[in-house]
């Protein structure tokens, strides 16, 4: 089964299950790494614990991984991979590290405060010496990006999960942090 038709099952599960990809990720043919969280930014331990159950039983029915391998369900965390609009639009006045295929002012890697994101790209100042004025990229050139663990992501982090009521957890099992599931 091609690559896009795993990620299409794995989206439709965690949407039905009430959640949101934000990264798939076979890592050396090994684990298969899903990162997801609910709508409101949320993911706690028996989030993923719900989320790899319901991958599970569908990866066992479908069976789309002719191989053995480990799936490890968890939250994107606070320095999270910024991979949909949305992210890089919640990112606005943090620090991220980028990655490009091709050079971008000279370099495949730099660092860079995100001052704004739109549908198509995102405005960056770059943290290069000496420092260039802004720059639109698109986010077709960016091959990779992270926030970068700094206080001010770490204070601004703090303040959303103050800011927001609890949710009623109580339906939900304890589980350990990561749920893994071992399959073929």
């Amino acid at each position: 089964m091609a690559a896009i038709d795993l990620d299409r099952l794995i989206t439709n599960t965690a949407e039905a299950a009430g959640f949101e990809i934000v990264r798939i990720k076979m890592i050396a043919g090994k684990t298969l790494q899903v990162m997801a969280e609910r709508p409101d930014g949320t993911m706690n331990v028996d989030d993923c614990a719900a989320l790899s159950r319901a991958l599970s039983a569908m990866l066992e029915e479908k069976d789309p991984i002719p191989h053995e391998y480990v799936l490890e369900v968890s939250s994107p965390g606070i320095d999270r991979p910024l991979t949909r609009a949305k992210d890089y639009a919640n990112a606005l006045g943090h620090e991220a590290r980028f990655e490009f295929a091709l050079p971008v002012l000279g370099r495949k890697r730099f660092r860079g405060e995100i001052l704004e994101a739109g549908p198509r790209g995102v405005r960056v100042q770059p943290l290069l010496e000496p420092a260039p004025e802004p720059i639109e990229i698109e986010f077709a050139a960016i091959a990779g990006a992270k926030l970068v663990l700094t206080d001010r992501l770490i204070d601004a982090a703090a303040a959303r999960r103050e800011s927001r009521p609890p949710r009623d957890d109580t339906k939900s099992a304890k589980a350990p942090r990561q749920a893994a599931a071992r399959r073929k």
